[in-house]
């Protein structure tokens, strides 16, 4: 049996820090919070647990054993609460406190060390209201028993919710910020390809008439040589220095050239003013590939690094959506792609793994699905990159949730992604991902809803 000594100096080591010390996270289980050790048999007299609390201000209660096996509690308030009753003194002080608990025997909540605050905090206040101050048992290990004060544990969650709601709004900030980026970039970006676009286009429709204007001057020049056959010694000086039979075969193929270029950068100026519109405020009938070959375009810098791009199109009618924001989602997987199977690569050959056959791929395949929900878009944007860790699955589309190291990347996109094709647009977007083989996004968009 424990003495009374022994008690109190067990208690006077296990100091209760100040609330403002205690080093609480979101993630705090109760093992973090201050707990109290102090074990009483059953045979040991109600006096002694009496002086017990004389002597420690802050104990909520003292733990009961029958031979060192944990039988229940008996807290403070019960305690005091039965021996001050009339004939309590009389009846319970010099007696075993087996009488007294069995006498105020209640329910125990018993919460293992390992359970976060906040879902504790729960349990404890979904107790009756005559237990509610009641402390709670923490199992610290197996068979090992410690008492936590509700006031205390209280207390903590309160300091959660505090780290909760400035966690909250450093994200509401820092999305606020980064929407205000993304709306200054669009507008920036739809400014410069307008700017572009006017000049290029004038590039773009003076070109046709350049090569009508030069095969005008061939023919002027054939009707020249046909009259006259023995040109002029001048004449003929002339088109020797300038190499005219060259110029003659090069310049149609020179400003074929030009008219290629100038078509490619178009495409490329279009592109960038159509991904920059992502303040639409009503959706239009969109051409989902379109709009993948647009975000192609833009992305065409990127499949440089010997990524193979496998294109399976099928028939998809026009989708009712937001033509912008559906290649933004497109661009963050596509780069979410790029990176993953760059970093893989480049992950092989630090390790001399490349005496496979493996090549970085990523395949877009697109097709109309039939559900018991109606037709749906599908669209899928699969690598053959090392897949997603199963731990990470449950939060990709979390917000700020990255798999990049600290200070390369605030998120994946993923998160926004979601929103757009979720909310924006009715839709779905899945993950499906085998660790060490494939990462496959799955996007749903509705064609037809069946009511």
């Amino acid at each position: 049996m424990f003495a009374v000594h022994e008690i109190s100096s067990e208690l006077s080591v296990s100091h209760i820090p100040e609330i403002c010390t205690w080093n609480i996270s979101l993630e705090s289980t109760l093992l973090d919070l201050p707990l109290y050790n102090c074990q009483i048999e059953l045979t040991q007299q109600a006096k002694e647990v009496a002086q017990a609390f004389e002597e420690n201000s802050m104990l909520p209660g003292v733990i009961l054993t029958d031979r060192g096996i944990f039988v229940g509690i008996l807290s403070r308030r019960i305690f005091f609460e039965k021996v001050s009753r009339r004939y309590g003194l009389e009846m319970f002080f010099k007696r075993p406190i087996e009488v007294l608990y069995r006498f105020s025997k209640q329910e125990v909540l018993v919460l293992p060390g390992s359970k976060l605050i906040v879902e504790a905090a729960q349990e404890s206040l979904y107790r009756s209201a005559a237990l509610v101050y009641e402390p709670v048992v923490v199992e610290v290990a197996p068979q090992s028993y410690k008492l936590l004060d509700v006031h205390q544990l209280m207390v903590a969650q309160g300091r959660i919710h505090q780290l909760t709601n400035k966690l909250l709004q450093k994200q509401t900030e820092a999305k606020l910020i980064q929407t205000e980026k993304m709306a200054s970039l669009g507008k920036i970006v739809a400014g410069v390809a307008h700017e572009i676009r006017n000049p290029l286009n004038c590039i773009w429709g003076n070109l046709t008439f350049l090569l009508s204007y030069f095969e005008n001057l061939l023919q002027l020049m054939s009707a020249y040589e046909e009259e006259y056959s023995e040109p002029c010694p001048r004449i003929h000086a002339i088109k020797e220095e300038i190499e005219f039979d060259f110029l003659q075969e090069d310049l149609p193929v020179t400003l074929e050239g030009m008219k290629l270029g100038a078509m490619q950068l178009l495409k490329i100026v279009n592109g960038l003013h159509h991904f920059s519109h992502m303040d639409e405020t009503k959706p239009v009938e969109t051409d989902i590939h379109e709009c993948l070959e647009i975000t192609l375009l833009i992305l065409k810098n990127r499949f440089k690094n010997s990524i193979e791009l496998v294109k399976n199109y099928g028939e998809l009618p026009p989708v009712r959506g937001y033509s912008g924001q559906l290649s933004q989602v497109f661009l963050n997987l596509l780069v979410n792609a790029i990176d993953a199977l760059t970093e893989y690569a480049a992950d092989r050959e630090k390790h001399a793994q490349c005496l496979d056959n493996w090549q970085p791929q990523i395949e877009i395949t697109t097709q109309v699905i039939e559900t018991a929900n109606g037709t749906w878009a599908a669209i899928l944007i699969a690598d053959n990159g090392p897949g997603v860790a199963p731990e990470n699955q449950q939060q990709i589309f979390d917000t700020f949730f990255t798999t990049k190291p600290a200070g390369k990347g605030s998120g994946m996109g993923l998160a926004i992604s979601h929103q757009i094709v979720t909310e924006k647009h009715g839709g779905q977007l899945n993950l499906r991902s085998h660790p060490g083989e494939n990462t496959k996004f799955e996007i749903l968009l509705p064609i037809v809803r069946k009511t």
